[in-house]
C-alpha cells in the first residue's frame, strides 16, 4: 500500500501539504483533485522520488515498478513504434544483453546465458511486443503509416501521445497519469478509458474531465486546506459527499456560534455577581476550551453567462455541395486537398449540435470553413443577414497577444466602450485588480482560455463555433462553461472531448466520417460502440456502419425545404411542451416556496445570533425561535427533495 504519514511539503515559500495523512490500497484507482496550485503535480513528484517531503514519510513497496508520462520528448529519428516500445525498459535491457552476447564468440557459458535470456524475453512477452505497441498507438490515434515515421516529425501534442504510449507499454505496479486527456480527442479518450479499466496495478490520475474520472476511479483524494482527504467512489460520489460535508460543517459552525453567544451572554451578565461568579468562571473556562471551527471558504464559484444575441436570422447558414479543405498556390499551379466533400448542411436558429469524428476526419476543417477562415473549395455557402459568429478555435489561446493585457484585448474589439465598463466585465470573469492591466504571458493556460471566452461573450454572437474549448480549463471553469452554454439562446456547434459538456449542452449529433458529413442517430454510448467496432475491423481509414436509420448519403441536418420532417418535429416539441408544462409550473412554485422559507430561516438565524435573545427576559421568544428554526429546516429539506424529484422528471422528458 501507499502511506502518507504526517507529510508536510512546500515549493519555495508556498506550503502545499501540512501534516497530511493518507492510506491507499493496492489496486485502488485514485483520482487526485484540487485547486490549481494545490500541489497535485508535486505529490506525483514525491511518488516518483524527484521531490522529498519536508516532514513525515511517504512509503510504498520498494519492489513496485512505477510508470509515468514524461513531459519532454526529444526530437529523435527513432520510428514512433520503436519509441513506444522503449517504454518497456526491462525488455529493452534484455534485448541489449542478448545482442551483446550473440556478438561474442560462442562458448558454453554464453550458450547457457543466451538460453536464459530467450526464456526471460518470452516471460516479458517480447514476441508480441510489436503487436501490443501497434494496438496502443492505433488506440491513441496513430495510423500504421505514422508508426514508422520518426519521432521528430510529430508536433508537440502528438509527441505527448507517444510519451503516454511509452508509459502504458511499461509493465508497472503504480501508474501515474497527470492530465492524460489534455492532448487527446474524444475517440482516443474513450479508448484510454477502456484500457485503464483493465489495468491491474494501482492507478493515480490527475484529470479535469469528470466523465473520465467517473469511468475509471473508485477513490477520490482531494487536496483541501493542505490536507489529503480520501473519499470512496468516483467523482460524482465525491461531489455528493463533499456537499453533505459542507452542509454539516455550516450547521456545526452555526450551532457553535449560538453556543458561544450564549456563554458570552451569561459571562457578561453574571461575572460581577457573587452568587453567580463560580458559574461564570466555569463558563469562561468552557469558552476558552471551545475549539473554534474554521469558517467555510467564502470564495464564490466562478460562473458567467452568454449575453442574449442582438438578432437571430433563420437560417443562419446554408451550404450546398461544399467541399472543405485546403488550397495552396495560385492560378493553374494551385493544389487542392479536399478533407470533407459533398456537404449539404444548414444551421437553424436554436440548434445545438455536437460534431463527432475520429482524429483527422476533418472536424476542425469543417468548423474553419463555417467560420470563414477557410473558403470552400467547391459549392456555395450562404449566410443569413445579421449572422454573428463567436469562434473558439482549437488553438485559440495561442492566438492571443501575450505581450498585452486582458483590458487591451477587450478594448481592441470594443474601442468605443467606457474603460470602467470593460473592467467590470472582465471582473465577472475573475480578472480583478492588477490582472486587468498585466501582460497575459505569465497567466496559466486556464486563465488565457477564460480570457478568450470573455472576448467571445462580449460580442454577443448568435452562432457559437467551439472547437475543443475545455483544453486548458479546470473542473470549476468547465462547469461554469457547461452552465453558460446550457442557457445560451443562440445556435451552437461544438467539438469537444468532454462528454459531460457534450451531453449537457447539445441535443443532436452529426459525424465527419469517410470524408463526408453524415447524421448520427445515437448518443455518446452508441458513438463509443461504433469507434470500437471500427478498431476491431482494423481499419482506421474506413468506418464501421453508422448507427443511423438515414442513408449515409443524405443531408447531415434537415434542409429548409423538408416540410414534413419540420412538421413532425414541431408536433414532437408540442407534445413535450404539454408534458413539461405542469412540471415546470410545480418547479417554479417550489422555488418560490424555498426562497420564502430560506428568507424566514435567515431572519431566525440572525435573531439567534444576537446575544440579547439569550437573556432570561427573552426565554419564551428564544424557545419559539428554536422551534420555528426546526420547522423551517424540515420544510426546506422537504421542498428541496421534491424539487430534485421534479427536476429528474423534467430531465427524463427532455
Amino acid at each position: 500500500m501507499i502511506r502518507f504519514q504526517n507529510v508536510s511539503l512546500a515549493r519555495g515559500i508556498k506550503p502545499l501539504l501540512d501534516g497530511a495523512d493518507l492510506t491507499l490500497n493496492p489496486g485502488d484507482r485514485i483520482g487526485l483533485i484540487g485547486a490549481n496550485g494545490a500541489g497535485k503535480s508535486s505529490l506525483f513528484g514525491v511518488l516518483r522520488g524527484e521531490l522529498h517531503a519536508d516532514q513525515g514519510s511517504v512509503d510504498f513497496p520498494a519492489k513496485w515498478r512505477v510508470s509515468h508520462v514524461a513531459q519532454e520528448t526529444p526530437a529523435l529519428d527513432t520510428p514512433a513504434i520503436e519509441y513506444a516500445i522503449d517504454g518497456d525498459t526491462t525488455l529493452r535491457a534484455l534485448q541489449r544483453q542478448l545482442a551483446q552476447l550473440e556478438s561474442q564468440p560462442e562458448s558454453a557459458d554464453n550458450g547457457t546465458r543466451i538460453a536464459e535470456l530467450h526464456s526471460a524475453l518470452a516471460d516479458a512477452d517480447a514476441y508480441t511486443v510489436r503487436s501490443r505497441a501497434e494496438q496502443l498507438l492505433l488506440g491513441l490515434g496513430f495510423t500504421l503509416a505514422q508508426m514508422e515515421q520518426p519521432v521528430a516529425s510529430f508536433s508537440g501534442g502528438w509527441r505527448m501521445r507517444l510519451n503516454l504510449a511509452q508509459a502504458l507499454m511499461c509493465p508497472s505496479d503504480l501508474l501515474l497519469l497527470d492530465e492524460p486527456t489534455n492532448h487527446l480527442d474524444l475517440d482516443a479518450i474513450l479508448w484510454l478509458e477502456d484500457w485503464l479499466k483493465r489495468y491491474e496495478g494501482t492507478l493515480l490520475v490527475i484529470s479535469h474531465d469528470r466523465d473520465f474520472l467517473d469511468g475509471i476511479v473508485n477513490v477520490i483524494v482531494h487536496i483541501d486546506e493542505r490536507k489529503l482527504k480520501r473519499y470512496s467512489g468516483n467523482y460524482s460520489a465525491f461531489e455528493r459527499q463533499r456537499a453533505a460535508q459542507l452542509i454539516l460543517a455550516q450547521s456545526a459552525i452555526e450551532k457553535q456560534a449560538r453556543a458561544r453567544a450564549h456563554l458570552e451572554s451569561f459571562i457578561t451578565r453574571f461575572k460581577a455577581k457573587a452568587t453567580k461568579a463560580r458559574q461564570a468562571q466555569s463558563r469562561m473556562k468552557a469558552l476558552a476550551k471551545m475549539e473554534e471551527l474554521a469558517p467555510l471558504r467564502a470564495a464564490a464559484e466562478f460562473s458567467f453567462e452568454f449575453r442574449e444575441p442582438a438578432n437571430a436570422p433563420n437560417p443562419l447558414l446554408v451550404m450546398e455541395g461544399v467541399a472543405a479543405g485546403y488550397r495552396s498556390g495560385e492560378g493553374t499551379s494551385a493544389v487542392e486537398k479536399t478533407i470533407v466533400s459533398g456537404i449539404d448542411f444548414s444551421l437553424q436558429t436554436g440548434q445545438r449540435i455536437g460534431l463527432l469524428g475520429v482524429n483527422g476526419a476533418g472536424k476542425s476543417t469543417l468548423i474553419k470553413t463555417i467560420a470563414g477562415d477557410l473558403a470552400p473549395l467547391h459549392g456555395t455557402a450562404r449566410t443569413g443577414k445579421g449572422l454573428s459568429i463567436g469562434y473558439f478555435a482549437q488553438h485559440q489561446v495561442e492566438m492571443l497577444r501575450h505581450d498585452e493585457s486582458p483590458l487591451w484585448h477587450l478594448m481592441h474589439i470594443a474601442p468605443d466602450t467606457r474603460e470602467q465598463e470593460l473592467r467590470n466585465f472582465l471582473g465577472s470573469f475573475n480578472f480583478n485588480g492588477d490582472m486587468v492591466t498585466s501582460k497575459i504571458a505569465p497567466f496559466s493556460g486556464g486563465e488565457k482560455a477564460r480570457l478568450a471566452l470573455a472576448l467571445i461573450v462580449w460580442q454577443r454572437p448568435n452562432l457559437l463555433l467551439l472547437d475543443e474549448p475545455t483544453n486548458h480549463l479546470d473542473l470549476e471553469t468547465r462547469e461554469a462553461l457547461t452552465m453558460a452554454l446550457a442557457q445560451f439562446e443562440g445556435t451552437l456547434l461544438l467539438v469537444s472531448h468532454d462528454r459531460h459538456l457534450l451531453r449537457a449542452t447539445t441535443d443532436q449529433f452529426i459525424i465527419v466520417a469517410d470524408g463526408r458529413l453524415q447524421p448520427f442517430d445515437g448518443d455518446l454510448d452508441d458513438y463509443r460502440d461504433w469507434l470500437f467496432k471500427t478498431r476491431l475491423a482494423g481499419k482506421q481509414e474506413e468506418s464501421a456502419p453508422l448507427p443511423t436509420k438515414a442513408p449515409t448519403t443524405q443531408t447531415a441536418v434537415p434542409a429548409p425545404d423538408r416540410r414534413e420532417q419540420r412538421k413532425q418535429e414541431a408536433e414532437e416539441r408540442q407534445r413535450l411542451s404539454v408534458l413539461k408544462k405542469p412540471i415546470e409550473t410545480r418547479i417554479k412554485r417550489l422555488e418560490e416556496q424555498m426562497a420564502k422559507c430560506q428568507t424566514k430561516k435567515s431572519d431566525i438565524d440572525a435573531r439567534l445570533a444576537d446575544s440579547a435573545i439569550y437573556d432570561a427576559a427573552n426565554k419564551e421568544e428564544l424557545k419559539q425561535l428554536l422551534a420555528d428554526q426546526a420547522y423551517c429546516t424540515r420544510d426546506l429539506d422537504q421542498l428541496e427533495a421534491e424539487w430534485l424529484e421534479q427536476q429528474e422528471a423534467l430531465e427524463a422528458i427532455r
